[in-house]
């Protein structure tokens, strides 16, 4: 059982990234997927979520309209395209499996994380 995110980098303020989250070894469309990011000396947050059926999909207010999470089974992925990336996004972003048959919740138990990956916004 794993996911794996990449897309992580360096970007300029303003710039965009799309981050893909990839699972292997379960059954990936049993599971709503949610986005945590952690930022040097801060606690790890929920950013956004992702149900099943991508009906639902949550975003923090800080992030909601310059990121737009999405899902394609077919290939047991979830992405998170950032546009508009600001100094204050930095930081280890992950995505992590929640066992919810409708909706999703960036409060849920996680039952599975990824490794991470970094994004760093500076000029």
């Amino acid at each position: 059982v794993q996911l794996v995110e990449s897309g992580g980098g360096l970007v300029q303020p303003g710039g965009s990234l799309r981050l893909s989250c990839v699972a292997s070894g379960f059954t990936f469309d049993d599971y709503a997927i949610a986005w945590f990011r952690q930022a040097p000396g801060k606690e790890r947050e929920g950013i956004s979520c992702i149900s099943i059926s991508s009906g639902t999909k949550y975003y923090v207010d800080h992030v909601k309209g310059r990121f737009t999470v999405s899902r394609d089974n077919a290939k047991n992925t979830v992405y998170l395209q950032m546009n508009s990336l600001k100094p204050e996004d930095t930081a280890n972003y992950f995505c992590g499996t929640e066992n919810m048959l409708a909706g999703c919740s960036i409060n849920g138990r996680i039952e599975t994380w990824g490794q991470g990956t970094l994004v760093t916004v500076s000029s």
